[in-house]
């Protein structure tokens, strides 16, 4: 079995990040409907972070803009 065969939960992803850039607290905005700053869930806010970048660079954001 290699890696790419292997589940991984949202959650076992972020806790064996090596470590979160600390300025994704600066990441603001709506994802579904709710604002990314306002929830209060860690886990869930990390979440709703990448969400936000998936987005932005969906919608065709050059990364250096989306970082500010």
């Amino acid at each position: 079995m290699n890696d790419a065969d292997m589940d991984i939960s949202y959650a076992d992803f972020f806790n064996h990040a090596p470590v979160m850039n600390p300025r994704a607290k600066r990441i603001k905005g709506s994802v579904c409907g709710v604002k990314v700053e306002e929830i209060e869930d860690p886990l869930m806010r990390k979440i709703r972070r990448l969400d936000k970048l998936i987005d932005e660079l969906a919608k065709g954001k050059q990364m250096d803009r989306i970082k500010r």
